[in-house]
């Protein structure tokens, strides 16, 4: 029988500004639905921390409730893919389904659940469509330029969710201000399409959803047109504008309340800077799993609160390493003790204080030296850690890319011989730490020194 969990779980939910209980539409089955990735590039840590902040909430709140069903979408039509395909000299589809593929590859090392469902806006243009009508109908659009546009005039709550002011707002949208809008905040459910890009026909001539209508669309078609979702999450750089349409959206296809709760996480940073192409600091997941081990990347995404700026360095990496390498002898040397989640109720206690991942780190961290002693502290950190998603049994590590340049290596030899002849033993010592940075042993014989690769 599955151990219903007694402990409420706590969200900080972004519509009331404030923590709050969560309690579901339906007792019986929980929606949550996240916004995932557009398809076009490879995915860096900012989308893995996206997608690890609902695993964790996803894991507890399967462990409360009977049913839950996670669904994170897939946006496999956008102008970013259409660029990319241009550049890469491929059809758009190559490029989403390239994209896709390495996308769920990557949530899967790092120990992600599969989703319920992963809708793709591309087989979902139907429902998309549907809603796009019921929202006509309502009185809440105008047709201009070929563009199907909502009014947001026509909705007086729009701007509460993000709190902004008219002029924030439009300074928000960034995006060129459209002669054809009657104001710069009013947003395109439909667009044309040209012979080049991808396009469907519709009551609006043959085009292609705006993105703020897919997710929407995709939510109703899974939950039902009137049902209300229980939580909604996604990074916080889309409250506005991605989720302040939505909202809207939402509420004039169906004349009731779009969602209850919303989560948002917030940004990864690298060495305390936005990561940009520009500044050449994107940290891709294909890059990181080379170096680090995905237990490690796991952990270190746990290392900050969900709501707070998650800064990415050396230091960051470094204790994750630690802890990871401690936990996982602790873990494997007592792995004959069944693979229970019974034993974590503590854990989920604090993880159903708004996901409290720093706290959890240090329970898991008091628990696992306590672990040596006595069997229940033991049973108590195995459960965590299968509750928490860490895999030590397949946690692969890296194929230490070394490019070794012997001549390199021989002639920084040599100089340090040079340098203990001459005693000077303190540029001896700098250049065996150099070579111990490019992962180089050395060990001085009676006449020679010999090398190898650590």
């Amino acid at each position: 029988m599955h151990k219903y969990h007694s402990m409420k779980i706590k969200i900080f939910n972004t519509l009331t500004k404030k923590k709050e209980i969560f309690q579901p539409a339906n007792e019986d089955c929980v929606n949550m639905y996240v916004c995932g990735p557009t398809v076009y590039s490879n995915p860096h840590i900012g989308n893995a921390r996206a997608a690890l902040i609902p695993d964790i909430l996803f894991r507890l709140l399967k462990k409360r409730y009977r049913k839950v069903n996670y669904i994170r979408n897939i946006t496999d039509v956008d102008d970013k893919i259409m660029d990319a395909a241009k550049s890469e000299k491929k059809t758009v589809f190559e490029i989403s389904k390239k994209y896709t593929k390495i996308y769920q590859q990557n949530m899967s090392v790092l120990g992600l659940l599969e989703p319920t469902f992963q809708p793709k806006v591309t087989d979902n243009i139907p429902i998309i469509i549907e809603t796009i009508n019921k929202i006509i109908d309502g009185g809440f659009t105008y047709i201009a330029d070929n563009h199907v546009l909502f009014d947001t005039e026509k909705f007086p709550d729009y701007g509460k969710f993000s709190n902004r002011t008219l002029d924030e707002m439009i300074d928000g949208v960034r995006i060129e201000i459209a002669s054809y809008k009657k104001s710069p905040r009013d947003f395109v459910l439909w667009k044309p399409s040209d012979k080049e890009q991808p396009g469907w026909d519709s009551p609006w001539g043959y085009g292609r959803p705006g993105w703020h209508i897919e997710c929407t669309s995709m939510v109703k078609k899974i939950i039902g047109m009137d049902n209300i979702l229980d939580i909604h999450g996604g990074g916080n750089d889309l409250i506005f504008p991605h989720h302040e349409n939505e909202i809207a959206q939402g509420f004039c296809a169906t004349n009731t309340k779009y969602c209850n709760y919303w989560f948002h996480n917030g940004i990864v940073l690298v060495n305390k800077k936005k990561m940009s192409k520009s500044l050449g600091n994107v940290i891709l997941i294909n890059d990181l799993i080379k170096k680090i081990s995905p237990m490690t990347i796991r952990l270190a995404l746990m290392s900050a609160h969900y709501r707070q700026p998650l800064n990415w360095s050396a230091s960051t990496i470094d204790e994750s390493i630690n802890l990871i390498k401690k936990f996982e002898k602790i873990f494997n040397d007592n792995s004959s003790i069944n693979n229970s989640e019974d034993e974590c109720d503590e854990l989920v206690d604090i993880l159903s204080d708004d996901l409290n991942t720093p706290e959890a780190m240090t329970y898991l961290s008091s628990v696992s030296k306590k672990a040596k002693a006595n069997r229940h502290d033991k049973k108590a950190f195995i459960s965590s850690c299968n509750f928490l998603g860490f895999d030590f049994k397949n946690d692969n590590k890296p194929v230490k890319e070394t490019l070794i340049d012997e001549v390199v290596i021989k002639e920084l030899i040599n100089e340090r011989n040079l340098a203990r002849k001459n005693k000077d033993f303190d540029k001896a010592d700098k250049i065996r730490q150099k070579l111990n940075q490019m992962d180089i042993e050395i060990e001085d014989l009676a006449d020679r020194t010999v090398w190898k690769i650590k």
